[in-house]
């Protein structure tokens, strides 16, 4: 019997000739990460141990990105129990304001994550990274302080569940509606302390930016990671970052190992279901559940408040393209507040550079820094009693975004950038 591409991982990290779900091993990491809400108790953690150097300073990543720039006292003293912890261990890869991104944007970004890493953040959306070909899981601050000692964690080892998507997807239509349609056909717990692993020919036709939204909203089926197998997409992505800065440059030799990391043809799955997405119309995840999902067709009539594009899922130069296009040379409905936030600084820069910024300003709304904001209902956009937002975000939970009594409708970044202009939920299709 064959092994997943996440046993294999798993496997090769813990340094084991066999391995089976439900096993638990322990296994070396290859990146730690925390950010400003998770890494102060890591932190605190780590020195009650009375151990006074972490394993390895470059394996540790520290992202300030949920309340930054900090919003208060209580987050500022966050962010600077990070800076003091990261001069003290000398840690390369600390990112705060002026530096920073949010974290699941940032990371593959500056090439910290690849293909075959077993990593593991304490944030929940760590699971992004398996876009790349990597076993990417979010654990506990003190799973992460644990790690910090000698670089490794524990792991119970998941079954997978395969994902095929087939056909050729409709205009306005990608990876944000190809995992929106999967939660809600299966449920928020329809991969409880699975890996899924994402395929197909639909799936080989994406681009990176749309495998990071699927694989980042993995969690939110209940799954421990969501993995896609490395090809030539991921390659000429990983050679962009990587050659792009001081990293050990990459070629045609690293490219043809990573694409040689993937399952075996009799790998063992839990579950295997096989989609065509050539007639699936842009999705819409409504109150109070990323499972309760609708074609945006049948919500024209609820009206929203707020509108937010960008996040860990959204906010990358594809997203601020696609929503900029649609919202060039028009105006905001007025009562609407529109906001918008590049995932990173280079993303921020570049928006700039083509114009973007410009375009949502012109057009009534807000370009902010990069930051998690009100996703995680932090600022920048907190929402009120009865109040209706649509957003690229990945969780529309109860009180997600601020008031108990508000309500987040999430979409992709043309949906949500048509319903800017009306008012409403609005298929894109309204208003090109």
């Amino acid at each position: 019997m064959g092994y997943t591409i996440a046993e294999k991982i798993l496997k090769s990290h813990a340094g084991l000739k066999d391995i089976n779900p439900g096993e638990f091993i322990e296994a070396g990491v290859d990146i730690i990460l925390a950010n400003d809400i998770t890494a102060p108790l890591a932190i605190e953690e780590f020195k009650k141990t009375g151990i006074k150097n972490v394993f390895d300073r470059n394996k540790i990543v520290l992202v300030s990105d949920h309340f930054a720039p900090a919003k208060d006292a209580r987050s500022a003293n966050q962010c600077r129990k990070l800076a003091d912890f990261s001069s003290e261990q000398k840690i390369k890869n600390f990112f705060e304001v002026g530096r920073m991104g949010i974290e699941h944007a940032l990371l593959p970004e500056m090439g910290l994550v690849r293909p075959g890493y077993l990593v593991i953040g304490a944030d929940s959306h760590t699971c992004t990274y398996g876009a790349l070909g990597c076993y990417a899981t979010g654990l506990g601050s003190t799973d992460v302080a644990r790690s910090y000692i000698d670089g490794k964690c524990w792991f119970k080892v998941p079954s997978s569940i395969k994902f095929v998507y087939k056909g050729k997807p409709r205009k306005w239509v990608g990876g944000k509606d190809y995992i929106l349609s999967t939660i809600g056909r299966i449920g928020v717990d329809g991969a409880l302390y699975r890996s899924m692993e994402f395929g197909g020919p639909a799936i080989q036709k994406l681009d990176m930016d749309g495998r990071f939204t699927m694989s980042n909203m993995a969690i939110e089926a209940g799954a421990r990671a969501g993995i896609i197998e490395p090809d030539s997409v991921t390659c000429e992505y990983m050679k962009s970052v990587l050659n792009a800065g001081s990293i050990k440059k990459t070629g045609a030799k690293d490219c043809a190992l990573w694409e040689e990391l993937r399952s075996d043809t009799d790998a063992r799955y839990e579950k295997v279901y096989e989609w065509d997405i050539s007639s699936l119309e842009p999705q819409v995840a409504c109150p109070h559940l990323p499972s309760n999902v609708k074609p945006v067709g049948e919500l024209k009539d609820v009206k929203v408040d707020q509108v937010v594009i960008g996040s860990c899922t959204n906010g990358r130069m594809s997203d601020l393209r696609v929503a900029a296009k649609i919202i060039k040379g028009k105006k905001i409905k007025h009562g609407v507040r529109l906001i918008v936030i590049p995932g990173t600084q280079k993303i921020y820069i570049q928006a700039m550079k083509e114009g973007l910024a410009e375009i949502f300003v012109k057009a009534g709304g807000i370009f902010s820094t990069p930051t998690c904001g009100p996703c995680l209902g932090g600022h920048v956009g907190i929402l009120t009693d009865g109040e209706t937002a649509i957003a690229t975000t990945n969780r529309n939970f109860i009180g997600r975004m601020g008031s108990p009594k508000s309500f987040v409708y999430l979409s992709n970044p043309a949906v949500s950038a048509a319903s800017a202009l009306t008012g409403r939920i609005t298929h894109p299709e309204e208003v090109v």
